[in-house]
């Protein structure tokens, strides 16, 4: 269970689903039912008077409003392959930094210590403007329980499965993001830029400074922060699986996109750091793995949440699609690493995402183990 606000959030309108045991009976289904409802919520102002910004997203959300979604889930004819949707996390300082980070790093010595140490090291001329936060479970995206995307419309372009289609498609779901999350990034004063897009025929195509695919499990999309890139190969988004149904490749745009959120605040960074110390492939470092990836699910569900509310081109088809779309994890996994969280998790922190949509509400680093796993 993810941990408790610091003050209770309203009703939803009708019964959520349980959070860590969702009703579910194998493989969804794009079913004909779909979400009752939605209560909008309007969030108080902060009264700490500690971030102005604090004050200034409460003004704007209570124009736009937040929402907190409510749905049903259902059954598929299949299991998805693939263990999920991936975020590769390279194991030097010169792949992780940012571009900001790696251009104003002049000495030498630094940059040595950096490599050999997987550590970022401290910038002698730090970059103007809003700076990420190297932190996880106290990063300021999680600073107050009121904190969530604000409904914004957005405007899809048409799905279809050949590679120019999909391309434009995804374009404008990053455009439909970038709305939302530059919104709360420049709330809590923390720096935003749009990510890079890459549509390639093949996984063979996406040859990065993070690899040619996910370290993870090496067959799916991913996001590589090391040149701020989404990676959406033709041949790993499963268009064999949901062919024409749009919400299911909205919902892992939105989970990469996730990944670049948490590149953006910084968690990234601090996640990059502890996951070093552990070691990547121990219970701790694959636990911290998992912790990454189950948050970029949550965030993922934030995001169509809101936006099937908005008045925009997400509908609750699309939402529903993507909601009976996340059947996927380490259950499925092809290298036998546990370091995306079981299928049922991965349902789980996506549907609280979508229900709740409250940043504090996906902060699954002060989870417990056992809602991670």
């Amino acid at each position: 269970m993810p941990p408790p606000a610091q003050a209770p959030l309203p009703p939803p309108v009708a019964a959520a689903p349980p959070v860590f045991a969702p009703h579910y009976a194998g493989p969804p289904s794009f079913g004909p039912r779909f979400a009752p409802g939605y209560s909008p919520y309007v969030a108080k102002k902060s009264n700490t008077g500690v971030i102005v910004a604090v004050a200034i997203f409460a003004i704007v959300t209570v124009a736009g409003g937040l929402v907190a979604a409510v749905a049903l889930s259902g059954n598929h004819k299949r299991h998805v392959a693939d263990a999920g949707y991936s975020s590769t996390y390279p194991t030097t300082t010169e792949e992780t930094t940012t571009e900001a980070t790696t251009a104003t790093t002049s000495s030498t010595e630094e940059t040595t210590t950096a490599r050999t140490t997987g550590r970022r090291t401290p910038t002698s001329q730090p970059p103007a403007g809003p700076r990420s936060v190297a932190a996880t479970g106290n990063n300021p995206l999680f600073g107050s329980p009121d904190y969530g995307l604000q409904n914004v419309p957005c405007s899809l372009s048409r799905w279809a499965t050949d590679q120019n289609s999909a391309t434009r498609f995804f374009q404008s779901g990053i455009g439909c993001l970038d709305a939302m999350w530059s919104r709360m990034l420049g709330a809590v004063d923390l720096p935003f830029r749009t990510p890079n897009l890459s549509v390639p025929r093949s996984l063979s195509e996406s040859s990065t400074p993070c690899g040619s695919g996910g370290t993870t499990t090496g067959v799916t999309p991913f996001y590589c922060p090391a040149n701020n890139t989404i990676y959406m190969p033709m041949d790993r988004i499963e268009v064999n699986v949901w062919g024409n149904h749009p919400g299911p490749y909205l919902s892992i745009l939105a989970h990469e996109y996730g990944h670049h959120v948490q590149n953006l605040s910084g968690i990234t960074e601090a996640f990059g750091n502890q996951r070093y110390d552990a070691g990547a492939d121990s219970a701790a470092g694959l636990e911290l793995s998992r912790r990454m990836e189950l948050e970029a699910q949550c965030f993922s569900g934030m995001f169509l949440g809101s936006a099937s509310v908005s008045g925009g081109s997400v509908d609750k088809n699309i939402y529903n699609e993507a909601w009976n779309a996340q059947d996927r994890g380490d259950d499925y996994a092809r290298n036998g690493k546990r370091d995306h969280g079981s299928a049922k998790h991965n349902i789980a922190w996506w549907q609280h995402g979508a229900t709740k949509n409250r940043n504090q509400q996906c902060n699954t680093w002060l989870s417990a183990s056992g809602d991670v796993s």
